[in-house]
């Protein structure tokens, strides 16, 4: 296909497609699917080679959220049967965290319900950063806390935060739709705030809320133009009790297709794979990992993945290797130009830069990871997700829209284990 042919070519220098372009990766066939697959891969292969970077969620504080975010379990409302708790403290976050590490895992990822947190909040989380740092040698920490006030990234950076994740969701369009206790230039502007206080950003979206085609090209676009380090891609997961349990749009096909255009349109970023993959990639998840590289291990804020074990089989069987503490994820060219904890190393740092995802900002990077990658997709914090429960559009075929037909409950299990139990975490 000449439209692959031009997007590797686009992706091999960092040059951002046109929007054309990245909605014709979206109405591909199944019969062109792994012609898509392939060419995204090189691309990947280009600036990752084959390594897949793990990171891992530790829920500090779980439910009872004031925000309305029609995607999250733990959202004001939310009937979702979930594990209901106040802040873990620095000790037991940091054995959680530990069993991450010890899977694996390179980067922790710190996240707490709310809109937000108090100074108060900062200083409980920056006692947890400490604990993390001390008890794990050269483990990377992402917070992921909700909107920011002035100041905070700053405190939360000086604790030893290495990332912040906020993720925008979905396209300020239909933002409006999914939330109406925030806004997404309140997104916007923390995800600034992590930039600016030098922190590595993560910011991402959620897909299958019933976005059309142009809102996921619209977000993967903005998210280009803000420039975030890491992108992580959330697949809604439809908890049972939130206003989007009915919304079961998707199918593993069109989960690959939204992949490779975020890749295309992001070459040389962290691109993660996050909540909701075991739903509804299923089988396919190995597919993946020809497009992202980066997953979560384990499980996820309020909704269990598959074994932690399964997921590193499925990395090796796949040819790919889990990324050592000792080698730097990002490129070369992104890393010299501000990518936080990732400074210093990284492949083809002579590639010309485009703007934003394919070139990085000097204003430096942080984000979100969706609920830091688990996010609303797998009933992530509140504040720190979103996206729009617009018409159930896409390329989703009939019998998989609306209600019933698709609903697959059977695959939607609550964590009840790890963080907030008494039970051993899933790593």
């Amino acid at each position: 296909m000449d439209l692959l042919s031009t997007l590797v070519d686009k992706g091999l220098r960092r040059e951002l497609p046109t929007r054309e372009e990245a909605l014709a990766v979206l109405a591909t066939s199944d019969d062109e699917l792994l012609d898509v697959v392939a060419a995204a891969g090189r691309v990947r292969r280009q600036w990752f080679g084959r390594r897949v970077k793990l990171n891992y969620l530790v829920n500090l504080k779980s439910g009872l959220c004031p925000e309305d975010c029609s995607y999250c379990s733990q959202r004001l409302g939310s009937e979702a049967g979930i594990l209901k708790y106040s802040w873990l403290k620095p000790d037991e976050a940091s054995r959680a965290a530990a069993a991450g590490v010890a899977g694996g895992a390179k980067r922790v990822c710190l996240v707490a319900s709310g809109r937000g947190p108090t100074d108060r909040d900062v200083d409980r989380v920056s006692r947890t950063i400490e604990a993390i740092k001390d008890d794990n040698d050269g483990v990377e920490v992402c917070a992921c806390l909700g909107l920011l006030s002035d100041g905070q990234a700053e405190r939360l950076r000086a604790a030893g935060a290495d990332a912040y994740n906020h993720n925008l969701n979905t396209s300020e369009a239909t933002y409006g739709g999914i939330t109406t206790t925030h806004t997404y230039a309140d997104r916007v502007e923390t995800v600034r705030h992590a930039q600016g206080a030098g922190l590595s950003a993560c910011s991402g979206l959620i897909a299958g809320m019933g976005e059309s085609d142009e809102d996921l090209v619209d977000v993967v676009f903005a998210l280009r133009q803000l420039d975030p380090d890491s992108v992580p891609v959330n697949f809604l997961i439809p908890f049972e009790g939130t206003p989007l349990a009915k919304e079961w749009n998707l199918t593993p096909q069109r989960c690959l297709r939204i992949l490779a255009m975020v890749r295309f349109v992001c070459p040389d970023v962290e691109v993660r794979l996050a909540g909701g993959r075991e739903v509804h990639l299923r089988s396919m998840q190995p597919f993946a990992l020809h497009l992202v590289n980066s997953i979560f291990l384990g499980d996820y804020l309020t909704s269990e993945g598959q074994a932690g074990q399964a997921d590193l089989d499925m990395i090796a069987d796949a040819g790919f290797e889990v990324e050592g503490a000792d080698t730097t994820t990002l490129p070369g060219h992104r890393a010299a130009a501000g990518g936080g904890t990732n400074a210093g190393a990284g492949t083809n740092a002579g590639a010309s830069a485009g703007p934003g995802c394919g070139g990085h900002h000097t204003s430096g990077g942080c984000g979100d990871s969706g609920g830091c990658g688990g996010g609303a997709a797998a009933g992530g914090a509140c504040a720190p997700c979103g996206g729009p429960a617009g018409d159930a559009s896409g390329d989703a075929p009939p019998e998989a829209r609306g209600a019933a037909a698709a609903a697959r409950t059977d695959l939607v299990a609550v964590r009840r284990r790890g963080a907030g139990t008494d039970l051993a975490p899933n790593a």
